[in-house]
C-alpha cells in the first residue's frame, strides 16, 4: 500500500498567499478590461481560491490539518468582516483595530491549540516537531525510563511547546501592529474605498504570512536545538542516537 502524498508546501503558500494577494492587489479596479473585477468580485475570487482549495483537499484526503482548519476559519471570517465594513459606515473609521483583532486572533489559535492537546494522545508539539520522523523516540523513552529522568523529561517537552507558544504571541501582535500600520491611515471618506481596502488587505495576507512563517521557523530552529541539547544531557545518547538517519 503506497504513502499518501504529501501536500507540497510551495502550492500550499502560492493558493493561500501569492494569488489572493495578487488578485486584491492588481484586479480590484473598477474598468471594462477583463483584469478588472471590481473590488466585490476580486474580493469573492480571492477568498474562493484558498476556501476552494481547502475543501477539494479535505474531499480528497477525508484529513483535516489543524492549521488548514484554522487558514479556512480565518478566511471565512475576512469574508464576514469585509461584508461588516463594506456596509457599515460607523464601523469604518475602527478598520485597523478590526482587522488587527481578526489577524492577531488566528497565531493566538493556533498556538494555544499547542497547550490545549498536550495531555492528548495527539500533541500538537509532537506532531509538529517532536515526531517519529525526525527523532528515535522509542529509543529516547526507553532510555528516559531506564534512567528515571521521567518528570525531566516531561519537563523538557512543556519548556519547548512554551517557546513555541510564545512564538504565536509575538506573531498575533506583529499582525495587530501590520492591521494597524497599513489601514490606519484609509481614510472612511475616500470615494474608492473598497478598492483600496482590497489592496491593503492584499498587502496584510502576504506580510501577515511573514509576520506567522519567520518567527515560528525561527523559534523552531531554536527549539530543535533545545530538545536535542536537552536530550543529550538526560539520556547520555549523542545527536546520531537520538536523530534518525536521513
Amino acid at each position: 500500500m503506497t504513502a499518501a502524498k504529501e501536500e507540497n508546501p510551495l502550492v500550499n503558500i502560492l493558493i493561500n498567499v501569492l494569488l489572493p494577494t495578487v488578485i486584491l492587489s492588481k484586479l480590484s479596479k473598477e474598468g471594462d478590461a477583463l483584469y478588472q473585477l471590481g473590488p466585490t468580485w476580486a474580493m469573492v475570487a480571492a477568498l474562493a481560491l484558498p476556501l476552494g482549495y481547502g475543501i477539494w483537499h479535505w474531499l480528497k484526503h477525508r484529513t483535516l490539518n489543524i492549521f488548514s482548519a484554522v487558514g479556512m476559519g480565518a478566511i471565512l471570517l475576512t469574508g464576514l468582516i469585509t461584508i461588516y465594513l463594506w456596509y457599515n459606515e460607523n464601523a469604518k473609521p475602527h478598520v485597523a483595530w478590526i482587522f488587527g483583532i481578526k489577524e492577531a486572533v488566528q497565531p493566538l489559535i493556533l498556538g494555544s491549540l499547542f497547550l490545549i492537546t498536550r495531555r492528548s494522545t495527539s500533541p500538537l508539539f509532537r506532531t509538529f516537531i517532536y515526531n517519529d520522523a525526525i527523532f528515535d523516540i522509542k529509543r529516547i523513552e526507553k532510555t528516559v525510563a531506564e534512567k528515571n529522568a521521567i518528570s525531566e523529561y516531561d519537563g523538557l517537552i512543556w519548556k519547548c511547546t512554551l517557546y513555541f507558544f510564545g512564538s504565536f504571541c509575538l506573531s498575533a501582535v506583529l499582525n495587530l501592529g501590520l492591521a494597524h500600520y497599513f489601514l490606519g491611515d484609509l481614510s472612511p471618506n475616500i470615494e474608492n474605498w473598497k478598492e483600496e481596502y482590497n489592496g491593503i488587505v492584499g498587502s496584510i495576507t502576504l506580510w501577515g504570512f511573514l509576520a506567522i512563517g519567520v518567527p515560528m521557523m525561527v523559534v523552531a530552529c531554536y527549539i530543535l536545538y533545545m530538545m536535542i541539547n536537552g536530550l543529550e544531557k538526560l539520556t547520555g545518547l549523542d545527536k546520531e542516537a537520538l536523530l534518525l538517519p536521513r
